[in-house]
């Protein structure tokens, strides 16, 4: 849940309702009472990762709307020059599996669409200036665990 925020990157579990009348799919134990602010990503393509970005400070949420998403995370060793040695959390976030992907602060993230045209919302529970003071990127090249 959000408020029970932890330090390890973990699903929380949603559900859907299926009747004469249509779906509804819902995550109600995500509680967006932190969330400044959100945004939309998709991936035509599945060949392409982006890589490697993350927060010291800042949460996000990952909920996929559309096909589907490989998504790995490291927690850096040094922020400035990370280790190539990290160990990694893999994920996949499907539109068919009604759930958010969490990640803490302190994690770097990687994601390739595992199907063409694939989309996903990100929540973040810091706003656009915070965020950007907050930003850091490597090379994905520089951490092979694709």
């Amino acid at each position: 849940m959000l408020r029970d925020k932890t330090s390890h990157p973990h699903f929380i579990k949603g559900g859907q309702h299926i009747d004469k009348r249509g779906k509804v799919s819902f995550v109600n134990d995500f509680l967006m009472d932190s969330c400044h602010r959100f945004y939309q990503i998709t991936h035509d393509n599945t060949k392409f990762v982006r890589a490697w970005q993350g927060h010291k400070i800042e949460s996000k949420w990952f909920y996929c709307i559309k096909g589907g998403f490989e998504v790995k995370l490291i927690k850096p060793d040094c922020w400035e020059m990370p280790s190539r040695i990290i160990e990694s959390y893999n994920f996949e976030i499907h539109q068919k599996i009604t759930e958010v992907l969490y990640i803490p602060p302190g994690y770097l993230n990687g994601f390739r669409a595992i199907e063409p045209d694939s989309s996903f919302i990100i929540f973040s529970d810091k706003d656009i200036s915070s965020s950007k003071a907050d930003d850091y990127r490597f090379d994905k090249k520089l951490l092979e665990v694709w």
